[in-house]
């Protein structure tokens, strides 16, 4: 009896995770599909177009910033329905193109947009502490003493 029970198991190999993982849940498709990473780039949706209204200067000012169109036959995972005129071989999604430019600038350009917004801040502070008097200071500086001893 025991050798029956021992030849209607599985073996330890056949028994995994993912026969007994719960069914997946539904979710809604993704609005715009994300392309594979590649090592190097940084990937951005940049608006052709708004209710059927083209923005050139939008597509030109990031073109001129170093985005490039991403080739749709360079992401097959990225299946497209109709053909973009203007970008031969692109990936265009409702009014948006698919593009990518080196982390490289990705970092230059958070870097410059950080001192614009640090710069604004020390000049709003510096605007606002010009007013300070101190008679009645805006800010009061608090502090804490301690002493041991006799509290008497």
């Amino acid at each position: 009896m025991a050798e029956q029970t021992k030849t209607a198991r599985e073996t330890r190999e056949l028994d995994t995770r993912e026969k007994h993982a719960r069914p997946t849940r539904w979710m809604p498709a993704q609005l715009l599909p994300e392309p594979y990473p590649e090592e190097g780039y940084a990937f951005r949706w940049i608006r052709l177009s708004t209710m059927g209204m083209a923005d050139a200067t939008n597509v030109s000012s990031k073109l001129r910033e170093g985005w490039e169109p991403v080739k749709a036959s360079q992401h097959p995972e990225i299946q497209l329905m109709g053909e973009s005129t203007r970008f031969p071989d692109s990936i265009e999604v409702g009014g948006l193109l698919l593009c990518k430019t080196p982390i490289e600038f990705t970092r230059d350009r958070d870097a410059y947009y950080l001192k614009q917004a640090s710069d604004q801040m020390n000049s709003v502070d510096n605007t606002f502490m010009r007013e300070n008097d101190p008679r009645m200071p805006l800010f009061k500086e608090r502090s804490s003493k301690v002493t041991f001893g006799k509290g008497f």
